[in-house]
């Protein structure tokens, strides 16, 4: 990699780890005491970012308002036009599945995804959070001390170090006070404590990745585990860095083509659907182990949405 695509891959993280969303938060009327709502609860919040994690801040804020006031904060949860939100999707794909605003476009340089540029249409994004009628066929409850937070987050990371690698040694083998410094890091966003440990994962084992942790969110009907609005279809697959025979680096395209043939007819070019990534549309040729080694979520996962083409 040259000295100017080394600075464009820094900057591209920079990018994408100081990517936020500006959040209209107000509480659910029917659980409001007061007939003209509760004053909105505004935040500009990482994309990176998971929204469990303000439950605390927003309960003080709201508990003066709310019907039930013995609410606890980790019974919150959030929707969006009456769907509700899956707490443990970063901020950004939640942002990028459903809330509308069209993903900035690029030059179609791998390194040119921009999560800063957002439609000013749609924002601040405003949700609302409930403490009362927890959706249960949708989503699972957190616990008082966080525990089902914290476990689906490093189920997740052990998921993507066993794809990349073939084993979650990696993961597995961190000190405890790698371990913590990792949860805290994400907790905290703070990236001077996140990256070495990532870095560790990332590159655990000094081979080459075997496979790519790509999952790729679609919208899909309504079925019987999820009866409400708001359905996506989450479509993953082994996705090497390179074709075995030819040894040629795999682009998004070819794994597109491979996965959703239909809505992705061409190997270079988006016809019927864009890929979207941390806001952005993604070149087709980028290449997918580039794209996991510049911009992985926090989980160690490429989430990419689709828009559809009109």
């Amino acid at each position: 990699m040259t000295s100017q695509q080394q600075q464009k891959s820094a900057s591209l993280q920079d990018a994408i780890w100081n990517g936020s969303v500006p959040l209209d938060i107000r509480l659910s009327p029917s659980e409001c005491r007061v007939y003209d709502e509760a004053d909105s609860y505004l935040i500009q919040y990482p994309r990176l970012s998971y929204l469990p994690f303000l439950l605390p801040r927003l309960h003080a804020f709201f508990t003066s308002f709310l019907i039930d006031p013995t609410a606890a904060p980790h019974e919150g949860w959030f929707s969006y036009e009456d769907v509700p939100l899956k707490w443990h999707y970063p901020l950004g794909l939640l942002y990028d599945l459903f809330s509308g605003a069209p993903p900035a476009q690029t030059n179609g340089s791998d390194h040119d995804l921009s999560p800063s540029r957002q439609d000013p249409a749609t924002l601040p994004w405003r949700l609302t959070l409930h403490f009362t009628d927890w959706p249960g066929e949708q989503l699972v409850q957190p616990d008082t001390e966080g525990k089902v937070l914290h476990d689906a987050f490093i189920n997740s990371v052990k998921e993507a170090d066993f794809l990349r690698n073939g084993t979650a040694k990696g993961i597995m083998s961190l000190s405890k006070d790698d371990s913590t410094q990792l949860w805290a890091a994400v907790q905290e966003h703070k990236r001077s404590a996140f990256d070495p440990i990532f870095q560790k994962l990332l590159y655990a084992q000094g081979a080459p990745l075997r496979h790519i942790p790509l999952k790729i969110y679609l919208p899909s009907s309504p079925s019987a585990s999820e009866p409400s609005s708001g359905h996506l279809r989450v479509v993953q697959s082994l996705i090497t860095p390179f074709f075995q025979a030819t040894k040629e680096p795999q682009t998004l395209g070819m794994t597109l083509h491979t996965l959703l043939p239909t809505l992705f007819p061409s190997r270079r070019t988006p016809i019927l659907a864009k890929p979207v990534l941390h806001g952005a549309v993604v070149p087709m040729s980028s290449q997918v182990e580039g794209l996991l080694k510049e911009a992985a979520y926090l989980d160690g996962w490429l989430h990419l949405g689709l828009v559809m083409i009109s």
